[in-house]
């Protein structure tokens, strides 16, 4: 676990992936999507210090030692939440898919929990496959791409009639957690179809659900944050808002947390380092040092405290989770219990008390 001035941060990088984009992976005359695609995600990349920056050729496809490396030796990371993302238009064996990451579970089962998807427009068989995967891998969340290409249709809303007959099997099968990517859109994706707005219906609709939007609907930032504050079962995914906003545009990421913390709070955001586009290691380190900028431009937000940001490094995603947090890392019970609502300090004028 990491430690820094005599504090202890239980990490979980709750999005996190191991894929495989090598060329012998790209679909026959599809290779301009699988090239433009992973091209894109290495423009991201490029987003992060340039110390932590590798070659085209290794950013395809990591192998079990460098995914140890990166995330358990060197990256801070005590659990991971592994999200599926097949792909599989453009990627023969799939992208991301649940049975490349569960490769990982036989070495690390114990730091390790896999996601599973579901595509509503693959109707019966899909529903099929999605039981299978549940049954095989104990699935306890899932990760939804509404703009992921399936034969003629470039995009599915989570209020389609179809989808709601998944997200209903999916808690009959006992998942909780509901990963949507709402956020920048990746070539040859259409950004309309990661628009946040139906999100808002579905989260009111299945109260048993947790919706944790991936990106936090970026750039759509103030939709986001003025939906989520109204849902209690909506979660802010801090993935990409660290990785690719705090090193490369930091007064916009000061802008984006102070959204995020004044309308969403503390106690719903998660993080995640979307590795492998970066690695969590200079996020973790980077978010326990960060400091909401003393400027009047930022005077209106919350400012972060050390148990704000083990909340939302660890101890946010180990309750949606139910993951065992050793004791040294918990928080006293009074911190968790009468945590304030969003924005509640700076309405009552206490912000001064917590810069």
């Amino acid at each position: 676990m990491y430690e820094k001035d005599g504090e202890k941060y239980f990490i979980v990088d709750s999005h996190s992936h191991f894929w495989d984009a090598s060329r012998e992976n790209w679909v026959e005359g599809r290779e301009q999507y699988a090239k433009g695609w992973i091209d894109c995600f290495y423009g991201y990349h490029q987003l992060g210090p340039p110390e932590t920056h590798w070659d085209w050729e290794h950013y395809l496809k990591v192998s079990q030692d460098d995914f140890e490396r990166d995330v358990f030796i060197e990256g801070h990371v005590d659990h991971v939440v592994f999200q599926s993302t097949y792909l599989k238009e453009w990627y023969k064996n799939g992208f991301n898919t649940a049975d490349q990451n569960a490769a990982l579970l036989e070495k690390w089962g114990d730091r390790i929990i896999v996601n599973g998807r579901f595509d509503p427009r693959d109707g019966d068989e899909g529903m099929k496959q999605f039981e299978a995967d549940c049954a095989k891998y104990k699935h306890k969340g899932v990760k939804l791409y509404t703009a992921e290409w399936n034969g003629s249709s470039r995009g599915f809303k989570l209020t389609d009639p179809e989808c709601y007959r998944f997200l209903e099997r999916a808690q009959e099968l006992g998942i909780k957690n509901v990963h949507v990517h709402k956020g920048p859109t990746i070539w040859p994706l259409d950004k309309d179809a990661f628009d946040v707005a139906d999100v808002d219906h579905a989260a009111t609709d299945f109260q048993g659900l947790n919706f944790i939007v991936e990106h936090v609907g970026l750039p759509r930032i103030e939709d986001f944050c003025f939906m989520a504050v109204q849902e209690p079962n909506v979660y802010a995914g801090l993935s990409v808002v660290v990785g690719g906003l705090m090193h490369a545009r930091p007064k916009f990421f000061a802008k984006v947390m102070g959204e995020l913390l004044f309308w969403v709070g503390e106690d719903k955001m998660t993080f995640g380092s979307d590795y492998n586009i970066w690695t969590p290691k200079w996020q973790v380190e980077g978010l326990v040092d960060w400091q909401m900028p003393d400027d009047d431009q930022f005077a209106d937000y919350p400012r972060l405290t050390t148990a704000s940001k083990k909340k939302i490094l660890g101890l946010n995603a180990a309750k949606l989770y139910d993951l065992e947090v050793p004791s040294e890392c918990r928080l006293p019970d009074t911190t968790a219990d009468e945590a304030m609502a969003p924005g509640e300090e700076l309405v009552d004028n206490k912000a001064g008390a917590q810069a």
